[in-house]
């Protein structure tokens, strides 16, 4: 219960909010950040120090990804996608004014702004989300593929870390949609009631990916079955804005639009444990560490911040004695987890009062929406209005690449969704 899950702050943050965190996969201890402001950062978690950084966009970065070899890829509203270096061998003896002349490799030139990208976790490919769907290669300039699926925006765009030749994309009509880059086209579409933010894969479990979404949930889906999710995650009372998985696969962390942060197990539907400061603003980006045991967060604030993953665990060496009291205490917790008042002291945390009211406001809305349901349902023709699970009362509809074919439609056109029941 008192346990101080924060532990510091990443050198001076940035002059403007976090727009975009990226972690380099081959190595535990290396991340990249931009801002508003066009500053990229390339920071050494261990000692929290800042390792390069670049005036790189003159417009807000849009994203970042860590290539395979140890590069950055970086894109904006400029227009523009860079390739940086960020080894710091080769900044050693350069001035600053230097610096952004020596750290760039390349620019790519598109014809509309990007809003997103993600770097394939083996090949010279990435793929980038704006107006048009475009897949690249780091060896040419333009772009390879055009992937687009009917006439609006992409939002957010996310590689399959396993399944390395699948990504899926959000777009501006409330849509996520998979594409497999070996055929070079689109599988199927999900349509939500509302718009998904930020999508996330399991790194152990291929087919299953997770959506942070603007209804203050989170949906669990698994690719092969999408007429309804795995599970649902609530508690929070604002706009999810992101959502990573930890390493080991069982856990999620979310950043939200009411400043704070939630662990999630994957098969509970609610949060253990909510990460909040006084000082912090709206949670933009969210990322775990490569060892699970850390998470960094960047704010409006500027801030890029790092806590422990397990609130009440330490990092220092342990000896023999105090690691066995450990997990003896472990075992307690775990044995007696059920009795009513251990529950309650385990399950006890302080949160913000604006989050506190907040939560009793929107219990007090969705009671009084499920109790109006159910009026209608009694006062209505049995079976007129059949009961919606938590599952999938969310979705609109879903169209496979196959229809499009069949109807005979060009690419671009609208295609009308095939509905399902419960």
């Amino acid at each position: 219960m008192f346990a101080k899950p924060f532990i510091g702050q990443l050198g001076n943050g940035h002059r403007d909010g976090i727009t975009s965190i990226s972690k380099n996969f081959q190595v535990l201890n290396k991340l990249a950040t931009g801002s508003s402001d066009g500053i990229i950062k390339y920071w050494d978690l261990s000692t929290s120090t800042e390792l390069a950084s670049f005036k790189a966009h003159y417009n807000s970065i849009t994203g970042t990804s860590v290539t395979p070899n140890g590069q950055l890829l970086s894109c904006s509203d400029d227009k523009t996608i860079k390739l940086w270096s960020v080894n710091s061998n080769d900044y050693e003896g350069v001035e600053d004014t230097e610096l952004n002349k020596n750290g760039l490799i390349k620019t790519y030139y598109g014809e509309h702004a990007f809003k997103s990208l993600d770097h394939h976790y083996s090949d010279n490919l990435f793929v980038t989300a704006g107006l048009e769907l475009l897949l690249w290669d780091e060896n040419k300039s333009k772009p390879i593929s055009n992937l687009s699926w009917g006439p609006e925006n992409c939002n957010f765009v996310k590689f399959n870390k396993t399944e390395k030749s699948i990504f899926a994309s959000s777009g501006s009509d409330n849509s996520i949609i998979l594409y497999d880059i070996r055929t070079n086209s689109p599988i199927q579409k999900l349509i939500q009631t509302m718009r998904t933010n930020s999508i996330d894969w399991n790194p152990i479990e291929a087919f299953n990916f997770v959506i942070a979404n603007e209804d203050h949930n989170l949906y669990y889906y698994d690719m092969r079955y999408m007429k309804k999710a795995l599970n649902v995650f609530k508690d929070h009372v604002a706009a999810v804005l992101d959502v990573d998985f930890a390493p080991t696969g069982q856990e999620i962390v979310t950043g939200s639009y009411d400043k704070t942060i939630r662990i999630f197990n994957i098969k509970s539907g609610h949060s253990r444990d909510i990460y909040h400061t006084k000082r912090m603003q709206h949670v933009t980006q969210i990322k775990y560490s490569m060892d699970s045991k850390y998470i960094i967060s960047g704010s409006d604030d500027g801030n890029i911040r790092l806590w422990r993953s397990i609130a009440n665990d330490r990092s220092n060496v342990k000896s023999n004695k105090l690691r066995t009291k450990l997990e003896y205490d472990n075992a307690l917790k775990e044995r007696f987890k059920n009795m009513p008042e251990i529950k309650r002291i385990s399950r006890h945390r302080h949160v913000p009062i604006v989050v506190k009211k907040a939560k009793e406001i929107k219990n007090v809305e969705i009671q009084s929406l499920k109790k109006r349901e159910e009026n209608e349902r009694r006062h209505s023709k049995p079976g007129s209005k059949p009961y919606k699970s938590e599952r999938s009362k969310q979705i609109v509809g879903m169209v496979f690449k196959n229809d499009e074919i069949k109807t005979g439609k060009d690419k671009g056109e609208d295609v009308e969704f095939n509905g399902f029941d419960d």
